[in-house]
Parts: structure tokens; sequence; C-alpha cells
């Protein structure tokens, strides 16, 4: 969940392709996919070998900005400019990392974001480390109540995929089914062990860059999947007992206790930005 400036970063235009291969991969794919359960793979040769113990999964790095009491944003999740124009870049260079950076839904609605990489520099950067200019653009959504008017929607530098169940309603398959890939399950909510598998395996994600929200986090984290948190602390106190901390509003407490090791630490200003690992249970 990141701040209002965040979110009128300049996006790119409609340009006529310079895809890597892997945007043509997702153009010859069906742009629906209908999934018997979220935790059962489709019927690849591939998919169906692979047992609990060999799945391959994406690194996971999520990126926050947070205020010293611990807030992402009011409570209600409205955009607000909190953090610094450092901050911001930092995002963008977190993103510009990644394979694929991956949002909920809820996010998406309220930052209203392209999830493009403005800087050409760091463009260059991913083409000469044999990634795409841009990064797959994914969004992670139970109910696919998403809004088809978003600007996401309105490029299309990069592929767009979208996971979520058969709750979404008709009309918006049919509205998103020719702006993105769409991997609808039958059960009620999304496996993320299951979507980081499919991104890994048909898309050759090795790195996914997750900018939030909170709830999506603690799912993360609740399975498990979450590898490095990128967290900017900035001089602000919000206060509020519904306002979201990183892990959303939920009152109880995570399943296990998660622990992180500090691997970096940099003070800009009054922002003082950190990065951990999250240790994987065993």
């Amino acid at each position: 969940m990141k701040s209002a400036a965040q979110n009128n970063l300049p996006g790119t235009p409609k340009s006529g392709g310079n895809l890597s291969g892997l945007t043509s991969q997702v153009q010859r794919m069906p742009r629906v996919r209908n999934v018997g359960g979220a935790s059962v793979p489709r019927s690849s040769s591939s998919s169906s070998r692979r047992g609990p113990s060999h799945i391959q999964l994406p690194f996971v790095a999520v990126t926050f900005a947070m205020t010293v009491d611990g807030k992402v944003t009011t409570k209600n999740y409205s955009a607000v400019d909190f953090t610094s124009r450092e901050d911001k870049a930092h995002l963008i260079r977190q993103r510009a990392l990644g394979d694929a950076v991956l949002v909920g839904h809820g996010t998406m609605e309220n930052d209203n974001v392209r999830l493009g990489i403005p800087q050409e520099a760091l463009r260059q950067e991913r083409i000469a480390r044999g990634q795409a200019p841009y990064p797959l653009r994914v969004i992670v959504s139970n109910k696919g109540l998403i809004n088809p008017r978003l600007k996401i929607f309105e490029t299309d530098f990069a592929p767009i995929i979208i996971f979520s169940t058969t709750r979404m309603p008709r009309p918006t398959r049919e509205q998103l089914r020719e702006k993105a890939t769409l991997y609808l399950s039958q059960a009620r909510r999304v496996d993320l062990r299951w979507m980081l598998q499919e991104l890994r395996y048909d898309y050759k994600v090795k790195h996914v860059a997750c900018e939030g929200g909170p709830a999506l986090f603690r799912s993360l984290l609740e399975q498990g999947l979450v590898d490095q948190l990128n967290l900017t602390i900035a001089p602000f106190l919000f206060g509020g007992k519904n306002a979201p901390t990183l892990t959303g509003t939920d009152m109880d407490f995570l399943p296990r206790s998660v622990r992180c090791s500090l691997k970096e630490m940099r003070v800009v200003g009054d922002e003082c930005f950190l990065r951990y690992r999250v240790r994987k249970k065993r």
C-alpha cells in the first residue's frame, strides 16, 4: 500500500510490441483457464508429476511503507502521501527486479496504478539481465470484482494475469478476457502456493515483487511464502485501531510467529529503509 504520489507515477503508453518471447507465449494461451480446484494444477504432464516436496516456487519479495506506529494507510484505505520521493523510487527499483509484480485486488482498486517501469535506465538493466523490459503484471482477487476501467487495462506494455475464482461475475469475465489471461478456480479462495507454482512453471517467473496490500501479505505469510520484506519507516504517526498495519486489520494473531533477520538498513533523511530476510518454517 503506497502513497498518492506513487499512484501518479508516469505510465508507459501503448506500444506496438518490443516485448520478449514471453508476451507472445501469453497471447497464444487461452484467455480464460478454469481450474477444478485452487490447489490442483491444470492438466499438464509436468505439473501432474510434481509432488509437494518437489515444488519450486519463485522468490517473493514484499515492499511496504509504514508510519512509525505501524500503519500502512488510513482506516478507509485511502491513498495517503506520507513517504518521500526516495521511497517512491525505492518501490520502482524493487519492482524492476521482479519477473512479475503482484498486487491484491484491493490495492489495485485503491491505488489504480499501471505497474510500469518509468525509468528507461531500469528497463535497460532488466534487458541486460535477460528479463523483459517490464515485469508481468499479476492481480489476485478471490471474488473477482475487478473494475475493467482501471488504468492498468489501458496499457499493453506487459501481459496482465489475473488469478481469481469462478465467483467472478460473468460480465466481468467477458470484459477482462480481452485484456488479461484469467486463471479461475472453483474454490472460494485463490490458493496462493498454487498461483506461485503456476507463475514459476508457466511463465518461468523466479522473482516476484509483491506490492501488497496487507491482506495479501498476511495470507502469504500464513502459508510461508514470503522470502524478503522491504520496509520503509516514515516519520509520521496515524493512530487509529481500525487503520491497517502490515498484516491488515485482523485482530487475530498469525498462526505462528514469523522470525525475520535484518540484512540491510539505511537512513535517508527522516526515513529508514530496512531489508529483512523472512525465515521459513522447517
